[in-house]
């Protein structure tokens, strides 16, 4: 396999693995299509938000539509019950939209805010489920079948760490793509690629990965020991992974399979959804 076939061919692996793990993820958003009135509806509704600010929900309607809304929901894992308290009557406005391109359309929007929250804005990790449901005339539907939607606030983190931690785990996964293919090819020498691998592992995972989990949800790390979080363990895992295949394989030793076995190990976990079992709020601390 020539170095540029072997390049082109571990961008793609990394590129749709990136686009697998995002769009299956929690925090992704829900996208259907329904009729009402003989009207159709598309909507998105949304799993993934920033706590900086009030959140409204928006759920884009045909214009000149008799259609009408409204939210019920409850904060998620809390023990809350569906009651008239907690829903709220959407209201009719034009809202710009940026998914698909930036256009302003009509829409039923609501805001959804954190119960007892003097200012309405959920903690950092905070979840609440909501249901839609659309009305006009006699007929009426809920989204997404009836089965609530999830979604997680986060605080706001800056674009001068967000942005480097996606280049730096995107390098990762490049490039332990392309030394599990250069471990495949006769003759190949993936060592110095496995040790960029652990070290852009390294930046992006446990220096820029705790501080972006800090702006967003208040704690550096929040995988193993100190807590469930897979995004974490995944990093840990697939860090383990290349530092053991480097240790193990040193001089000659089985270093191409221990760096195969690497790389189909992290391709193996990058396959898992992105925010899988994330970060929550703790209900216990004493006053939540």
């Amino acid at each position: 396999m020539k170095r540029i076939a072997l390049w082109l061919l571990a961008g793609a692996l990394t590129l749709v693995t990136a686009l697998y793990q995002r769009r299956t993820g929690p925090s992704y958003p829900l996208r259907g299509r329904e009729t009402l009135c003989g009207q159709t509806v598309p909507y998105r509704l949304t799993r993934s938000a920033v706590n900086v600010r009030p959140f409204k929900l928006k759920v884009p309607v045909p214009e000149n539509s008799s259609i009408t809304g409204r939210i019920a929901y409850q904060r998620y894992k809390k023990g809350d019950s569906w009651n008239p308290e907690r829903t709220v009557d959407m209201t009719f406005e034009l809202v710009s939209l940026r998914h698909g391109g930036k256009k302003t359309v009509p829409a039923l929007t609501a805001p959804l805010l954190w119960p007892g929250a003097e200012n309405g804005l959920p903690p950092p990790a905070g979840k609440l489920a909501y249901k839609v449901t659309l009305s006009c005339g006699e007929e009426s539907l809920e989204l997404n079948g009836g089965r609530p939607v999830v979604i997680r606030f986060r605080g706001d983190v800056p674009a001068g760490v967000m942005i480097p931690h996606i280049l730096v785990m995107f390098l990762a996964m490049l490039f332990g793509m392309a030394a599990g293919l250069e471990a495949l090819r006769p003759g190949g020498k993936p060592r110095a690629l496995a040790f960029w691998t652990l070290f852009w592992l390294f930046l992006g995972g446990f220096f820029l990965g705790p501080l972006m989990q800090k702006y967003a949800f208040g704690a550096y790390w929040t995988g193993f020991p100190l807590g469930t979080d897979l995004t974490d363990n995944k990093t840990l895992i697939v860090f383990l992974g290349w530092l053991a295949a480097l240790l193990l394989g040193r001089k000659g030793r089985g270093t191409r399979l221990w760096i195969m076995g690497a790389a189909v190990l992290m391709l193996v976990v990058y396959l898992i959804p992105h925010s899988l079992l994330g970060s929550e709020w703790d209900y216990t601390i004493p006053g939540k």
